[in-house]
Parts: C-alpha cells; structure tokens; sequence
C-alpha cells in the first residue's frame, strides 16, 4: 500500500455500522470520502465461516461489560456481516468517490471473493493474526497487507510477519491494537508503535478503539502512518458498532488534527526557520535608553537589553558596562561594535 509520504493513511472502518441497509452503507461511503478519509474498509464474512451456530458455553458472550453481552457470536455475525452481494457496489461507490475500498477476509473464500472484486490490498483482523494459514493466503496475492496486532505476543508477530514474508508480501503494515471495545486509553501503549517498527522493519499504525481522536493524533507523534478508526452515520442509530465509532464531522476533524501532528513533526533543526525569519528583529537586544555624549560611560542605567533585535546580543551586555561610548547617541540607538571606543 503506497501511501502519501506527506501525510498519514486514514482509514474509515465500516464494519457492521451499516445495519444491514446497503443504502446506509453506501452513504457511509460518501461521507466517509467527504470527512477526507483515504480508504473505507469492509469485512468480507459470515457468521458461518466466523463459527456455528450454538448459542451457550463459549459461543454465548457473558462477559458484564462488554457491549454485546447476550449474544452469540453466531446471531452478533448474523447481525454485523456485510452481505457479500453488496460489496461490488459498495466498491464502485468509493471509486466514484475517490477513495480506496478495500476488506478483511475472514476464510479462505472471502480472498477469493475479494480477488475477483480486484480489491487493492487486504487487512487481517487481530483475531485472525494468528491464522497462519489465511495470512499466507492472502500474502500470495502479492497485494498490500495491513494486519492488527491485538493479543499477539512478539513469537506471534514473528510467525505473521514471517509467513506473509516468506510467501511474498513485500508490502506489510502492522497495526498497533488493543482488541477491547472501546479502548481505554491507558490500555492502548502507544510507545509499542516505535519498538514495533524497530522490531519488524515496517510501516506501523493505529487500529484505535478509543473514544475520540485524541490517541490516534497522539499515534502520529510515535510514527504511526495509517489509522484506521471505525466510522458511523451517527451512534443514535445504533449498531453492534455504533458506541465506539466517529461521527462524520469528528471523523474530519481526526483527518485534519493527525495530518496537522504529521506536518508538525517536520526534522529536527535548531536553525533560524524561514518562517521565523521576520521575527528575528523582535528578539532583545542591547540599546541606549538615555542620551549620550562621547566619552560618556556604559552604566546600567543608559545601557539595556530591550525589543528590538537589531543591535548588538544581550550576551555583550557585562562587556561593554564601563566601557566609553564614541560618540554622541540619541536615546533609542541599537549599539553596534564601532560606537564602543
């Protein structure tokens, strides 16, 4: 995935915020185009390949606090997947929009699906990181490959980073991830983005479940160059999504503030900036404060470091105090170096 050198890969992530209405979700790719994200992302799956049907024990979620308790992973897949009969259109709505679409195949059926659709590149959930077998599948298509990293261990990013290497992914990005919905902030460690980048020798990223924008901009500061955030019409509709996803005016302001933080970061440069060139006269700087004549003594009192900048630094300042003046000076005078006797 060739992204813009000059600014962070943002992708809006549609995931089940559709509500199975496929003109919901073709509206979501028009306003995720006009919010200035890069890319809309699907999920190409059922609840069949996902898991089966069975509603207790493992399969039935239980935990308190999570969003979806109640349900079982078989009706939740039921509820969140992105009819496949939809998908060609969804991806000729973002073309006609300008963006880039592209999915996260779940089964090996889904990358065959998806190479039909021509889709540009393929995104691995981060609990699908460990199916070796899928990356590997994927990797073949000699297409981009962006991958979460939720849950993996270091030897479990090893073995994807490995697997999609060796059978020839020359394209990767690894997705900084913490699999919670939502995302508490202080369970996100963003400072991973740099080691992970040092540890694999490739582009990284944010997959960002926080509330808000607020880690994703803080992402760009530690090298993150894609982010991908879910995105919704509006949370008041609902979905199995909708509580963690940006609306599309917070979703604009994501794209301004973390493509903001990128031209932020510039090079390192203790020079003169060519922006700050003008304001070099305002710096302080050593001045006569009293009419004087020639012969008369620097003291403090007709001696100053004030605004502006135009006469001699402040640093000269205990130097030239006791020294003479060489000629008369009017109250106001930069000092220069051939007033001094």
């Amino acid at each position: 995935m060739k992204t813009n050198k000059r600014r962070p890969f943002i992708i809006a992530e549609m995931s089940g915020n559709h509500n199975q209405s496929l003109t919901r979700g073709l509206q979501i790719v028009e306003a995720a185009a006009k919010a200035g994200a890069d890319a809309i992302k699907i999920q190409t799956y059922t609840a069949d390949t996902l898991t089966i049907d069975k509603a207790d024990g493992e399969f039935l979620i239980s935990s308190s606090d999570s969003l979806w308790q109640g349900e079982s992973l078989y009706s939740l897949y039921q509820k969140a997947y992105t009819p496949w009969e939809w998908q060609k259109q969804i991806f000729s709505r973002a073309k006609e929009c300008g963006i880039l679409c592209f999915s996260t195949p779940f089964d090996a059926t889904a990358v065959d699906f998806l190479e039909d659709l021509g889709t540009p590149c393929y995104k691995i959930a981060s609990f699908e990181n460990i199916d070796l077998p899928l990356i590997k599948k994927v990797a073949r298509t000699g297409k981009p490959l962006i991958a979460s990293t939720g849950m993996a261990s270091v030897a479990e990013l090893d073995d994807l980073v490995r697997t999609a290497r060796e059978n020839g992914c020359e394209d990767l990005t690894l997705l900084k991830c913490t699999s919670s919905y939502p995302t508490s902030p202080e369970g996100t460690n963003l400072r991973t983005i740099p080691h992970m980048k040092k540890l694999f020798h490739c582009r990284v990223g944010l997959s960002d479940h926080t509330l808000g924008i607020g880690a994703a901009v803080a992402s760009i500061a530690l090298g993150a160059t894609v982010i991908e955030k879910h995105f919704t019409l509006s949370r008041a509709d609902g979905g199995v999504d909708a509580a963690f996803s940006l609306e599309p005016a917070e979703f604009a302001q994501l794209v301004r503030e973390c493509r903001t933080a990128y031209e932020a970061l510039g090079e390192i440069s203790y020079a003169v900036q060519e922006q700050e060139k003008k304001s070099l006269i305002f710096r302080r700087s050593l001045y006569v404060v009293q009419d004087m004549k020639a012969g008369d003594i620097f003291t403090g009192k007709n001696l100053r470091s004030i605004r502006p900048g135009l006469g001699l630094p402040p640093k000269y300042y205990d130097i030239i105090l006791g020294k003479k003046i060489k000629q008369d000076a009017q109250r106001g005078t930069a000092l220069r170096w051939d007033l001094l006797e």
